[in-house]
This record gives C-alpha cells, sequence and structure tokens, in this order.
C-alpha cells in the first residue's frame, strides 16, 4: 500500500500525533470497551427543546401516584404496590425490600431507616427514627483499645450497632399499611430468588466494595460471606450480569411469615448472635430484642414562604434548615444562577452550619441537643454576619450555645395524598463486610461515627444511637405537602438538600431540572465527623462538578475556595413534588441522572 492510501486509511487523530509533536494529544474518539468512562470536555448533553438547557429528561406527571429510586426494578415494585391497592407507606416498604437486593451497595435490613410521612389525615408530617444502638457489651474503653488514629475503624465487628430499619417498615406499617405485612415482601422475593442484571452504576461500586473489604489490614473479621454472596464467583458483577441472593431470599420469607420479632427475638436474631459470639463481636440477640424506633416530631424553618422539615434525633437534619437560615439574609436571585457568589455564600453558609454539626449533634436520649437555639432565626443571622461575600472566613468556629441547652434515598406518594420521604443505608456503601452466616444481607457500620473524646456529646455509650449522616427531606406550602425528596450520600445531603431548594425557590428550576444543575461538595470541617478525607487544607476542599462554569471555578479559586476534582460524590436525588390542577390530585416525580434508577407516576 502506498503511503498515502495508508494515511487515507486511518483516522484523523492518528496521523496528526506522530506528524505534529507539538499539537496536544487529541481527544479519544470512542469508548474503549471494558473501560467505566469516557470523558470528552468538549461535549455536552443533547439540546432539549423546552425546559432547562442542562436538564437531562422531562419530570413524570401522574394523578394515581408516582415513585423513585435508585434501581428501576424498585420503583416499578413501588407502583405495582400502589395499583393492588397499597398505600404510599406499603409501597415505600416493598420498594426498600427490593432495594436491599437490587442495590446491596448503599441499603439493606442491616443497616437504618429514616421517614417523613405526610399524613393526610393529620394535614401534617410526622417523623420516624428508625436508628440502633451500640452493643450493650461493648465499652468505651473496648472502643478506644480498637481506634485507629484517634477514630473507630470503618469495618469489621467494631462498628457495627443494631440494624433499626426493619422495626421502622413494621412501626410504618401498623399505623399506615393497607396491605398484609407479607405481600410487602413478594417483589423482593421473586427478584432474589430469579435473579435480576445488574446495573452500570451498582455493579462498579460492588466491585470496589470487595475489593476494599479484602485489602490487607482492612479490620474485617472474615470475607468468605460477603464474598459468597455479593462475588459471583470472583470481584463482585460486571454490568448486566444476573446477580441473584437465594439466602436474602430466605431471610425475607421468615420476616414476611413472622413480621419484625423473628429478627428481633426469633431464629433471626440467634443466628446473628451466633455470628458475632465465633467472630470475637460485641453484637447478642438481647441488643437486637432491646431496639425500639421511635416516632419523632420534625424540626422546621420558613425559607422564602416554603416550609421545610427535618428530623432531630441522632441525624445531621437540622444542618439543612441551619444552612437556609443564613441563606435567607443574602439574595441568592440577584446572586444569579451557577455564579461564584452563589456557590460562595452556600459554601460558606455550609462552613458554619458544619461547625455546629460537628460540635453538637448527637443522640439527645444522651445529650442535651440544643436544636431549638440551633435552627432559630436569631442564631441564623449572628452567623450569617460571619460570611463576607468578597472571600472565604477563616477560621471558621461552631456557636457558643447556651448553657441550659452515603446511602439510598426513595420517595412515593398515593391516591389518598400521603406521600412518603425515606432514606435508609448501611453508612459506608455496602456496610462493615459482615455477613452473618446464611442471611444474605450485611451489616451497617454506623458506629464509625462515634467520637472518643471526653466530652464530647456523641462520644461512645454502649446501648447508644451513633451521629447519622442519613435524613429525608420535606417541604410544605401552607398546609399543603410540597416535596417528599432527599440527596444521598454521606455529609453531602443536607449541601444537597439546600441546592434543592435554593435552586426551586431562588432560581426557578423544575422538580428534574433542580437535580440536574451541577452541583458543589465541600469537605473538611475544623471538627471531623469521621466522615472527612484525611489531609484536607485548613479550609477544606471544595469539588465542583463539571458543569460548573470555568469562569465560576476561576473565581471562587480567587475567593479562597481550594478546588478539588470532581470524585463522584455529590450525591443521588429523588423526588415527588404535589402539585394540584384545579383542585385534582397531580404528582410530578423526579429521578438522579447519576444513578441507575429512575421515577414513575401513573
Amino acid at each position: 500500500m502506498r503511503r498515502r492510501q495508508f494515511l487515507a486509511s486511518l483516522p484523523a487523530a492518528a496521523i496528526a500525533a506522530p506528524l505534529f509533536a507539538d499539537v496536544p494529544a487529541p481527544l479519544p474518539g470512542f469508548q474503549p470497551e471494558g473501560s467505566e468512562t469516557f470523558i470528552r470536555p468538549d461535549v455536552h448533553a443533547g439540546d432539549r427543546p423546552v425546559g432547562a438547557s442542562f436538564a437531562t429528561r422531562s419530570a413524570v406527571y401522574g394523578i394515581n401516584g408516582a415513585a423513585g429510586s435508585a434501581q428501576p426494578l424498585a420503583t416499578m415494585a413501588a407502583i405495582d404496590t400502589l395499583k393492588k391497592g397499597g398505600s404510599a407507606v406499603d409501597a415505600a416498604i416493598a420498594m426498600n425490600a427490593c432495594l436491599g437486593f437490587l442495590e446491596p451497595t448503599s441499603s439493606g435490613i442491616g443497616g437504618d431507616c429514616f421517614a417523613m410521612i405526610w399524613d393526610p389525615k393529620l394535614k401534617k408530617v410526622v417523623g420516624l427514627a428508625g436508628s440502633g444502638g451500640s452493643p450493650h457489651a461493648l465499652t468505651l474503653e473496648i472502643a478506644r483499645s480498637r481506634a485507629k488514629n484517634g477514630a473507630l475503624p470503618p469495618l469489621g465487628a467494631i462498628a457495627v450497632s443494631v440494624p433499626g430499619a426493619l422495626d421502622g417498615w413494621w412501626m410504618m406499617h401498623q399505623r399506615y399499611g393497607t396491605l398484609k405485612w407479607a405481600e410487602l415482601f413478594e417483589p423482593a422475593i421473586h427478584y432474589a430468588e430469579q435473579g435480576v442484571p445488574v446495573p452500570e452504576i451498582i455493579a462498579h461500586y460492588i466491585r470496589g466494595n470487595l475489593k476494599a473489604f479484602l485489602r490487607p489490614g482492612a479490620g474485617v473479621e472474615e470475607t468468605d460471606n460477603a464474598i459468597k454472596t455479593y462475588g459471583m464467583g470472583h470481584g463482585g458483577p460486571q454490568t448486566g450480569q444476573i446477580f441473584r441472593n437465594p439466602d436474602l431470599a430466605r431471610t425475607y420469607r421468615m420476616i414476611a411469615q413472622g413480621g419484625r420479632d423473628v429478627f428481633y427475638g426469633g431464629a433471626i436474631a440467634k443466628t446473628i448472635e451466633a455470628y458475632f459470639k465465633r467472630l470475637g463481636g460485641w453484637m447478642t440477640a438481647a441488643d437486637l430484642a432491646a431496639h425500639r424506633g421511635e416516632w419523632i416530631e420534625p424540626h422546621r424553618t420558613e425559607y422564602r414562604g416554603v416550609t421545610v422539615h427535618a428530623l432531630g434525633a441522632n441525624t445531621q437534619g437540622i444542618a439543612t434548615l441551619q444552612m437556609l437560615n443564613m441563606l435567607e439574609h443574602f439574595d441568592m436571585r440577584g446572586a444569579g444562577f451557577q455564579s461564584p457568589l452563589s456557590i460562595h455564600l452556600q459554601v460558606e453558609a455550609k462552613r458554619l452550619a458544619y461547625e455546629d454539626r460537628a460540635r453538637y449533634y448527637a443522640d439527645p436520649h444522651f445529650a442535651k441537643v440544643p436544636v431549638e437555639w440551633l435552627v432559630s432565626k436569631d442564631y441564623a443571622a449572628q452567623r450569617a454576619k460571619l460570611i463576607d461575600p468578597r472571600k472565604i472566613t477563616m477560621p471558621v468556629h461552631p456557636g457558643q450555645a447556651p448553657s441550659h441547652g452515603d446511602t439510598t434515598y426513595f420517595s412515593c406518594a398515593d391516591s389518598s395524598g400521603m406521600m412518603v420521604s425515606m432514606i435508609q443505608s448501611n453508612f459506608r456503601g455496602m456496610g462493615s463486610g459482615l455477613v452473618a452466616d446464611g442471611l444474605g444481607f450485611m451489616f451497617q457500620d454506623r458506629g464509625q461515627l462515634f467520637s472518643l473524646k471526653d466530652g464530647h456529646p456523641n462520644i461512645y455509650a454502649p446501648g447508644k444511637r451513633p451521629f447519622q449522616t442519613i435524613i429525608p427531606g420535606f417541604a410544605t406550602r401552607g398546609q399543603a405537602p410540597w416535596l417528599a425528596f432527599g440527596v444521598m450520600g454521606g455529609d453531602m445531603q443536607p449541601q444537597g438538600q439546600t441546592q434543592i431548594i435554593v435552586n426551586r425557590e431562588d432560581y426557578g428550576l423544575d422538580v428534574q431540572a433542580a437535580s440536574d444543575s451541577p452541583r458543589w461538595h465541600h469537605e473538611g470541617s475544623s471538627q471531623s465527623m469521621g466522615e472527612d478525607s484525611a489531609g484536607l487544607p485548613p479550609s477544606g476542599l471544595l469539588r465542583l462538578e463539571s458543569g460548573v462554569p470555568d469562569a465560576t471555578r476561576t473565581q471562587l479559586a480567587s475567593m479562597g475556595h481550594v478546588i478539588g476534582a470532581s470524585d463522584g460524590g455529590f450525591g443521588r436525588y429523588e423526588c415527588v413534588e404535589y402539585k394540584p390542577d384545579a383542585g385534582q390530585l397531580v404528582y410530578a416525580a423526579a429521578s438522579e441522572m447519576r444513578a441507575d434508577g429512575c421515577s414513575l407516576a401513573y
């Protein structure tokens, strides 16, 4: 072949590289087989004919019910439950049971759950805290003896607390369920027995979690059960491979027949106790039997005519309220969407709120948490004065209290007007790495978020509930519900919830575009709660998604923010919006483009 003919047969990029050495390497022209990412910074999403230019899709609308989750099959199970006559609570439980199988990287009955529910009969938001405490046999002295760098390790039995999710489901069903308890587990049992193809993002995270559990020095007492349950003969599933979990299906059948007591006082509890005894752990059947969730009154604040609700208890929920209370003192609309000033003000409010989060948030059964002061408008006014619109404030500290004083998210709604905002998690990824013999689910590692410092309200104690990052979101207008929403993902959650409310109220974005907007995530606080990475700069690290304008990025750096790379830690959102038309019920549902899931309505 002549040289001219040979060159003509090659792609242009292949010709340019050797002939013009001073020209930057060409951008990839295709995604190589087996590659998990394909990055072309010069290529953006296609053009939509209406709505926000950056939106990925339209919201879905319905008049009978709606649901959204991070896995399409779980969302379908919720819709099917509603069509059978189930309540929004029934649908939420069925969806959560499915997610325990379909999305084990974020959820399962080895973890905790929290919910806010719009009760159409009471015409108010009610809250549920389904969070378990630490084992009674695990003392502070033992916990300190296992500490690494002054904190509890993230994996293994030392980080396991009592799972509260299943008891939370039971409490919700007892109050609001319309279908039989056993019916709620039928879709999950079917999926777990028959198997389903694993979607891209979930497959990626299962492989990453298993790799972390097997790392030398990881601290997981045994990994054979986790590998047997999730490994699929090797390091985890590939995208599209069919995954089954017959052990979990058997466990669900036991729960469907025996209710919550078979888990907290029956055969499952005995299996759990025997497993931890074999490992040298601390969880016992008595710890499980002592667990009880609780109905709690949500806290709330007003933000530009909208009432935003948040759970207190041992969660970080009120951080959202603190941030919004501070931002109310600034002209966010005038600052401009995705502008340097807008993001700067939000980040500074976060930095101030998270100082309080690290200093005061804890289990109120063990510590006096000054919640009313923290969410008050007067305190927010004081804190807002510390925010300089021109530059980052250094240093920041928690306020002085008066002396008296990541996860999967899903939402759904039914034809009665009931709306459920619910979040459930094993904490870090899949959890502790521990799967009890034959049960098919992993235990959470939430105990890592205990403090080991004397005098700290969140200091470890037997039977105490650790600080929780998982928080559902809810907003109302007047006397009616508006948004059942959440943004899952560790310390990102209050930051993400705040961004959603600001995008909706200050920038007028619809329920889907508010999520698709590029996000920011600030890491770091002078007092870590255990989830921050080591070695962060004193001001913390501000991560921006690639969609944030370059000019905004440059200006934020000049204001003193240390800009970090986009790492995928920007949370995952689901939302059902109540928007009646001429007196008739209408729901709009949106889902997260950063996850595998979807929202549906009918």
